[in-house]
C-alpha cells in the first residue's frame, strides 16, 4: 500500500493503518529495535510501542517520509527502553557506544537544542553534508549513526575489514566536524 494511502487511513482513524504499517516497515523498525536492544521479546514490545505511537501522533503529524518517521519512533523507544534497563551501568553496551562516537561533534553532545529552528538549520547543514559524499561512505555513515548497525555488519555487508569501516567512519566525523565548525557550529 502506498504511504500517502497509510496515512489516509491514520487521519481517518481506521485501524487497517496500523496493519499496513506493520506489514509495510515491521521488519524495518524490528531491525532498528535489535540492534539496539539485541532482545526479542523487547523488540517485539517496542514493535508493539512504536505503531500505537505512530496512531497516537498522525494526526496532527503529517510525516512527509512514513519510514522514517517510524524508524525514529522505533529508535527512540528502544533507546529508552535500552537506557531503562541500563541505567546502573554507565555507557555500557553497543547502543551507547554509537552517541559516544557522535559526542566529539559538539552539536551532538549538545542535542537538546532549545530552538526548534536552530535545531532545523543543523540537520540541514549535516543533510547538506552527507548529501556531498560518496554513496557508499553516506550509506555507511547513516546505517551506522540512524540505524545503530554495528560495525561487524556494515563490515559484512560492504566486504569490508571491520577496522577500515572504523576508520572511515572516524573520518567522517572529522570530516563532518570540520564541515560544521566551517558553518559556525564550533566547540565553544
Amino acid at each position: 500500500m502506498d504511504d500517502s494511502k497509510i496515512v489516509e487511513l491514520f487521519n481517518k482513524r481506521d485501524e487497517a493503518a496500523v496493519r499496513a504499517v506493520s506489514e509495510k516497515y515491521g521488519a524495518l523498525c524490528a531491525s532498528v529495535s535489535r540492534n539496539i536492544l539485541h532482545n526479542s521479546e523487547d523488540v517485539e514490545e517496542c514493535l508493539n510501542d512504536t505503531f500505537l505511537k505512530a496512531w497516537e501522533s498522525i494526526p496532527p503529524a503529517k510525516p512527509k517520509r512514513l519510514s522514517a518517521y517510524l524508524v525514529k519512533i522505533a529508535k527512540n523507544i528502544s533507546l529508552n527502553r535500552y537506557k531503562s534497563a541500563h541505567r546502573e551501568k554507565r555507557g555500557g553496551g553497543e547502543p551507547m557506544l554509537v552517541f559516544e562516537e557522535l559526542e566529539e561533534l559538539e552539536p551532538f553532545a549538545a542535542c537538546s537544542v532549545a530552538e526548534t529552528a536552530e535545531r532545523r538549520e543543523l540537520l540541514a547543514e549535516i543533510n547538506r553534508f552527507l548529501g556531498r559524499l560518496k554513496k557508499e561512505k553516506r550509506v555507511i555513515f547513516v546505517r551506522r549513526y540512524w540505524y545503530c548497525d554495528e560495525i561487524s555488519e556494515l563490515a559484512a555487508a560492504f566486504g569490508m575489514s571491520e577496522n577500515n569501516v572504523c576508520a572511515m567512519l572516524s573520518r567522517t566525523r572529522a570530516e563532518l566536524k570540520k564541515y560544521l565548525n566551517k558553518r559556525g557550529y564550533d566547540n565553544g
